[in-house]
C-alpha cells in the first residue's frame, strides 16, 4: 500500500520562495522572511512572480536551513516536491561554489562584496555541512538523489583546501581567518564599512569545529587546526566581560561595555592583521582600539566581542586532540 502524502504549511512556503537558481533569500524588499507568518494569496503570487530575483544568498542561514527543513518534512510527509526543492537548493550549493572552493554569500549577484569568499556569519561552513551530509548519507540526507554524492564529496574537499589556503599566515606562522577573503587571491578583504579586513574571533571558531569533524584528518589540517587554537588562546582578553546595560542617554536608550571581571575571558570580532590588537570600527570605517570609540549605534547594534571561543577551547579541541594524538583515535 503506497505511502499517503501530506503537506506541511512551511514547507509549503518554503516552495513559494525558491528562486528560480534553487536558492533562497533572506529578505525581501528589505523584510525578512518568516514562514511562520501566515501568507495571502496575493503575496504567494508576488512571490512566484519573484522566482528570477538574483537575491538568492546563503547568508544568515538562508537556503541551509530551507534544505535541512524541507528534506526533514520530507520524510515527514512523503511529499515529492519536498525532495526535489531540498535536491535542486543541494544543486544550487554546488554551482556557487567557487573553483577554488570557496563559497560567495550570495549567487548569482556579485556586486559589492558578495562573490568574496565568506566566512562571515558561518555561511560557508553551513553550505560545507550540508554537502557533508549529502557526501556521507547522514543526517537525514541519505534520501536525496545518489547521483548528487560524488559532486558533494568533491566540494567538500575543494572547500577544505580553500580553508587551508585561505588561514593567514602573519609573520611566518599560520593564525586565522578573516570573515570574508578574496575570491582571487584568498587574502582577508573588507565587507562593509565597519568589517574590514582583519582576523576574526568568531568565524575562526566555526572553521576550526569543522575541521575537527574531518574524518582522518590530514596533516596539514591537524596543523591548522592546532594554529587557530594557539592563536585565540594568544589574542584572548582575560579578565574582561563584555556587558549590556540600559543607558537612556545614549541613542538608542542601551549600551554595551567591556569591563575588568575576574575569572572572565574576552575575545575581540576583529584583529589587526599585523599586531593582533583588537578593533572596533563604526560606519566612518576608522579604526579604534576601544570599543566606547566608536559610535552608541553600532555598539549597541553588532557585537564587536564575545566568548565564542570558550567552548572550543576548554571542551571540543581537547577532546579532539586526545582523540588524535599520535595520529590515531584512543576513542
Amino acid at each position: 500500500m503506497p505511502l499517503s502524502v501530506t503537506t506541511d504549511s512551511i514547507a509549503e512556503k518554503m516552495l513559494v520562495y525558491q528562486r528560480s537558481v534553487g536558492g533562497w533569500p533572506k529578505a525581501v524588499n528589505e523584510i525578512k522572511v518568516n514562514y511562520e507568518h501566515p501568507m495571502s494569496a496575493a503575496l504567494k503570487e508576488a512571490t512566484l512572480r519573484d522566482a528570477n530575483r538574483i537575491d538568492a544568498t546563503i547568508d544568515n542561514d538562508a537556503t541551509t536551513r530551507e534544505i535541512r527543513y524541507l528534506v526533514a518534512a520530507f520524510k515527514k510527509t512523503n511529499n515529492a516536491l519536498y525532495l526535489a526543492a531540498a535536491e535542486k537548493g543541494i544543486r544550487y550549493l554546488l554551482k556557487m561554489q567557487h573553483a577554488n572552493g570557496g563559497f560567495p554569500q550570495y549567487y548569482p549577484d556579485s556586486s559589492l562584496y558578495r562573490a568574496q569568499i565568506t566566512y562571515n556569519d558561518e555561511a560557508m561552513i553551513r553550505a560545507l555541512r550540508i554537502l557533508k551530509a549529502v557526501a556521507e548519507r547522514k543526517e537525514g540526507f541519505e534520501v536525496v538523489d545518489q547521483s548528487l554524492v560524488a559532486p558533494a564529496r568533491l566540494a567538500v574537499e575543494r572547500g577544505i583546501d580553500c580553508i587551508l589556503k585561505t588561514q593567514y599566515v602573519q609573520n611566518g606562522k599560520l593564525t586565522a581567518w578573516c570573515a570574508q577573503h578574496d575570491r582571487r587571491t584568498l587574502q582577508p578583504v573588507k565587507a562593509r564599512a565597519f568589517e574590514l579586513a582583519s582576523l576574526s574571533g568568531d568565524e575562526t571558531v566555526g572553521i576550526v569545529q569543522f575541521l575537527m569533524d574531518v574524518e582522518n584528518p590530514s596533516s596539514a589540517v591537524k596543523k591548522s587546526i592546532e594554529s587557530a587554537v594557539a592563536w585565540l588562546n594568544e589574542v584572548k582578553m582575560t579578565g574582561f566581560a563584555l556587558k549590556e546595560i540600559k543607558d537612556l542617554s545614549q541613542p538608542t536608550g542601551r549600551d554595551r561595555i567591556i569591563v575588568p571581571e575576574t575569572g572572565a575571558a574576552l575575545w575581540a570580532r576583529f584583529y589587526d592583521l599585523k599586531t593582533n590588537k583588537p578593533i572596533y570600527v563604526g560606519r566612518n570605517s576608522e579604526v579604534k582600539y576601544s570599543l566606547a570609540e566608536i559610535e552608541n549605534e553600532r555598539r549597541a547594534g553588532y557585537v564587536y566581542a564575545g566568548t565564542w571561543p570558550a567552548k572550543l577551547l576548554n571542551r571540543d579541541f581537547p577532546k579532539w586532540k586526545q582523540k588524535w594524538e599520535n595520529g590515531e583515535s584512543k576513542l
